[in-house]
């Protein structure tokens, strides 16, 4: 694992071991490298519930209960299906906060979406912020970068920045 990674996981750890609150993960393009990087260090049991590999289009409706109309109207690779996996994994899951991640890593067009359109989002009750990447790397380096920006995106949900 890069220092950078380790450090926001660690990060992860730190926050929800202190503050007491529990992570879950729904994962496409990152195909369990989230849930991998947390549950590296030890004490990820303390806090992370669950980790769902949501590949197909058929487990994100079927699994996960993203809206059939969402993916119709936005794709698997959108922003309303990231939002909408880490909104229903955390209410699945029964946790205080949850990350997901779908996107195209490549190395063709999906749904018309170049390769390296990600999409992340962290959900918490009441509140679900989300991100778009455009990564240049090859597969593996986009999936590493989709993971640690995910955790970063979370660190940023639980603690914003100045506090």
């Amino acid at each position: 694992m890069k220092q950078e990674t380790l450090e926001a996981v660690s990060k992860v750890h730190e926050l929800f071991q202190n503050k007491g609150l529990t992570l879950s993960a729904a994962e496409s393009c990152t195909g369990g490298l989230i849930s991998h990087y947390i549950t590296n260090l030890a004490g990820a049991s303390g806090f992370f519930a669950a980790g769902v590999v949501a590949y197909s289009e058929e487990i994100k409706k079927n699994v996960l209960g993203v809206l059939a109309m969402t993916i119709r109207d936005y794709g698997v690779v959108s922003e309303e299906t990231a939002r909408e996996m880490a909104e229903k994994m955390r209410l699945i899951a029964k946790t205080d906060f949850s990350l997901s991640s779908t996107g195209n890593l490549g190395p063709d067009m999906l749904e018309g979406k170049e390769r390296g359109l990600v999409y992340i989002a962290a959900s918490r009750d009441g509140k679900t912020v989300s991100r778009e990447l455009r990564l240049k790397g090859n597969r593996e380096a986009n999936k590493e970068e989709t993971a640690l920006e995910a955790l970063r995106l979370l660190i940023s949900l639980v603690q914003p920045p100045g506090k």
